[in-house]
């Protein structure tokens, strides 16, 4: 990176704009950030169109459609702000506005002088076509009590990455890059075809005759129902080596990966046996969240937005990277898996509803077409969206000749979402380099590591070389 190029500088600070909205204001006058103003040094001068702020501002208030939001913008503000998507909350939960993945990556972009934005989105669970708006009414939110940022970034976690590439997608002209963390970026019809391929191979081969019904569910208590049925179903199954393949092949069919829980060491390649305890854990969670958050997003959705007509299920575990330990556990068993995915092609299958397929292809899925830099990280061992769906996304991008706005990062970890700070911090001072030079700068998972490094010296940043196979069952919009 020439030297002269600092994606963390600072930029002249900037002044408070008075007046817009009835949002609470409070300068923040700890301790804690009059040391802050202290370490971050004295302001320079103004750019054009932008004034002098006297002091940190932390704003809270509520959109028209009741959501709430948060602003925190620092004294040495840069020009920069960052709009924050937080991911899925489920029905019932705490839903708090979040403009930042955690306490520790708002503290140090702060530091840094970034301006941090973000909505609770007006309701829990599937709700994405509002999350899209809100982000944007809070955006203007900023503009009109801020002025106008020299630079705006989008980013999020999880359903929020989703968010955030459905915000650089459709609304690319507000932003100047994007940063999708973790995020369903196969898209909405893709992820709820893979949950649904998973659980109808645990009702039809752990459960023969159960008639739990996994789609078009009229309540969370049906959801709920079937849930407890086909996890009773599973744990008999761990109990058996037949079981025990028929649980790998289910994973493998949304390709759940090996190693699920960071706080575990990463199995041997071979160990299948430690493989398919991870895949059989970690599916209990899996099946809860396809269909208690599936019977969510059928109603937003007014049907049933998944399908299983004409698919292969030979085909999709020939190209999974789980066939070897799949096929492994068949043979300890004495079975063959032809029989299961026979049994699995043959099963009576089930039909989507074109209005919900509509609705969530809105809602969203992916055409690819970028017209800003963005950049996409992902931990290797993503249990509940498999990384798998980078590749999803990379294939959008490249059909839609946008491939040279894209940058894909993977770290080596379990876990979903289990970023360091760096790792997170390193790849908006990527986008920002990008944003500002027009090249991306080395993204190497060296030069990834280094500045990870810079940013967050005291924790292990695990940037690896990795490639994806390719997702089970893309779906992406047309051209």
């Amino acid at each position: 990176m020439p030297r002269n190029v600092s994606l963390f500088r600072r930029a002249p600070a900037l002044r408070t704009r008075r007046g817009g909205g009835r949002p609470t204001t409070r300068a923040v006058t700890s301790v804690s950030a009059v040391l802050l103003v202290a370490l971050l040094g004295p302001t320079g001068g103004a750019d054009a169109g932008l004034t002098h702020t006297a002091a940190a501002s932390h704003v809270e208030g509520a959109l028209p459609d009741g959501s709430a939001y948060v602003m925190d913008v620092p004294a040495n503000w840069n020009g920069t702000v960052l709009l924050y998507s937080h991911g899925y909350v489920p029905d019932n939960s705490s839903n708090p506005a979040r403009n930042a993945p955690s306490d520790d990556a708002r503290t140090a972009l702060l530091k840094a002088g970034y301006a941090q934005i973000g909505s609770s989105y007006p309701e829990t669970g599937w709700i994405v076509e509002r999350a899209l708006s809100d982000q944007l009414a809070t955006l203007d939110r900023f503009q009109a009590r801020f002025g106008p940022a020299r630079r705006t970034i989008a980013w999020g976690t999880s359903m929020g990455g989703m968010i955030t590439t459905g915000l650089a997608e459709r609304f690319g002209g507000r932003f100047d890059g994007a940063v999708a963390m973790c995020g369903l970026e196969q898209g909405a019809v893709a992820n709820y075809n893979s949950g649904l391929d998973t659980i109808f191979a645990i009702r039809t081969l752990l459960a023969p005759g159960s008639t739990a019904p996994l789609v078009r569910l009229p309540d969370q208590a049906t959801a709920l129902a079937s849930t407890a049925e086909l996890t009773a179903a599973l744990d008999a199954a761990q109990a058996t080596a037949q079981g025990r393949a028929r649980i790998a092949l289910a994973a493998a069919l949304r390709n759940t990966p090996a190693w699920t829980n960071p706080a575990q060491p990463e199995p041997d390649a071979d160990d299948y046996d430690t493989a398919q305890r991870n895949q059989f854990d970690i599916l209990h969670q899996v099946i809860t969240q396809t269909l208690t958050w599936r019977q969510d997003a059928e109603e937003h959705a007014s049907g049933n937005m998944s399908w299983n007509t004409g698919v292969d299920y030979a085909r999709i575990l020939a190209h999974s990277p789980n066939r070897q330990e799949v096929e492994e556990l068949y043979a300890r068993s004495g079975r063959s898996s032809r029989d299961d995915l026979a049994a699995l092609n043959t099963a009576p299958r089930i039909t989507a509803d074109p209005t919900a397929v509509s609705y969530m292809s809105r809602n969203i899925s992916f055409t690819g077409r970028l017209i800003k830099p963005m950049m996409s990280i992902h931990t290797i061992g993503d249990p509940l969206v498999p990384v798998q769906a980078e590749q999803a996304y990379a294939e959008a991008a490249r059909d839609a000749g946008r491939s040279r706005l894209l940058r894909q990062a993977y770290v080596h970890r379990a876990g979903h979402c289990t970023f360091t700070t760096g790792e997170m911090l390193a790849a908006v001072r990527t986008v920002e380099h990008r944003i500002g030079t027009g090249q991306w700068p080395d993204t190497t998972p060296g030069a990834l590591n280094r500045r990870a490094a810079e940013l967050d010296p005291t924790a292990t940043h695990a940037y690896a070389t990795y490639r994806p196979d390719p997702y089970p069952r893309p779906f992406r919009l047309p051209l």
